[in-house]
């Protein structure tokens, strides 16, 4: 089975019943995050939950259909959740395939993997299995689902107050969710009891403008404006940004880049295009500047390249959590200089 993220939620609930292996793509991390949670949301009996990373399977291709087959400490149901990068699960799950016996449903959530990819040519034609592509929204959709979100939780949000938490969200689903969820608390709001929330009310849980966080950080390394890169890192330091949170916003603005990319076409006009897509709501219109100026740099393989190297660094910040932000200084400097201006 294959789906999209247009009819994902119609073909959730047939898919929790009959499928077996879901495999979760595209350069939508969060949705496809959050896809991964709704299936397991449905699954009969979820049971414990495994959870795996696609180095461990890499490493080891027959732990998979190990633990798929093997019953929990207390012979109980269990599923396998597995964050994995690319294709680097394939051999684990071409393993899982050809083994005999049913297996637990096994989750697996494949960053800058598409359904292109070998793993979705292995699962797409099967009825036991799913693969599920997503896109990063734009600014227009994901307000719309912040407003979905907070409809939910009973908090009343303008359009307004739903484009600035997606803002400062990055465009992530999970992190708006998390604002949302604090706003309602702020509120005490609830499904019976809505309330309506307003700018002094979002200032007030401190949800951060990205203007005032990761986003000149993220601007700087990626307009390759090396001589601004020391004040942006100092203050790096100085406000304690978070590097893993910090990472993530230039996952989050590489994946833009990708669909912007995407839609424009080899051919395109980058200034022109943006334009265009501001004057349609679907990119903020005040980061028109920092976007025309990167889109202008990463396209093409070294877009791939870019997603390559914070897939990588993300990694080495997770394994090596005390070096953190000097590893991630490091890496971004080397970002940097590759996307300067030559001569």
């Amino acid at each position: 089975m294959k789906a999209t993220q247009k009819d994902f939620k119609s073909q959730a609930p047939r898919a929790a019943r009959e499928a077996r292996v879901f495999f979760f793509c595209g350069p939508d991390e969060a949705g496809a995050h959050d896809a991964a949670h709704q299936i397991a949301a449905l699954l009969s009996d979820p049971g414990e939950r495994v959870e795996l990373s696609g180095a461990d399977l890499k490493r080891d291709p027959v732990r998979l259909g190990d633990e798929a087959r093997s019953s929990s400490l207390f012979g109980d149901a269990r599923h396998i959740w597995v964050r994995a990068a690319g294709d680097e699960v394939h051999d684990a799950v071409q393993n899982l395939l050809n083994a005999e016996g049913e297996p637990c449903p096994v989750l697996i959530v494949a960053t800058s993997a598409t359904d292109k990819s070998r793993t979705a040519k292995l699962l797409a034609a099967r009825s036991d299995a799913l693969v599920a592509m997503f896109y990063p929204p734009d600014l227009r959709s994901a307000a719309a689902s912040v407003r979905g979100m907070a409809d939910a939780a009973g908090v009343t949000l303008s359009g307004d107050l739903a484009e600035r938490i997606a803002r400062a969200a990055l465009l992530d689903t999970r992190l708006a969710a998390s604002e949302v969820t604090k706003l309602a608390l702020y509120l005490d709001a609830g499904p019976q009891a809505p309330r309506q929330a307003r700018s002094e009310d979002l200032d007030a849980i401190g949800a951060a403008c990205d203007d005032d966080g990761f986003m000149p950080l993220v601007n700087v390394v990626l307009g390759g404006e090396v001589a601004k890169l020391g004040a942006e890192l100092g203050r790096m330091r100085e406000q304690g940004l978070n590097p893993v949170g910090l990472l993530l916003a230039f996952e989050r603005r590489a994946a833009q880049l990708a669909q912007l990319a995407a839609r424009m076409g080899p051919h395109g006009k980058v200034r022109e295009f943006i334009e265009a897509e501001s004057n349609a709501r679907r990119v903020f219109w005040k980061d028109q500047r920092d976007l025309i100026q990167q889109l202008a740099v990463w396209r093409g393989r070294k877009l791939g390249r870019l997603t390559e190297r914070l897939i990588e660094l993300h990694r080495q910040l997770l394994a090596n959590s005390q070096n953190s932000e000097l590893l991630l200084a490091h890496g971004l400097a080397e970002i940097a200089r590759a996307a300067a201006p030559r001569g």
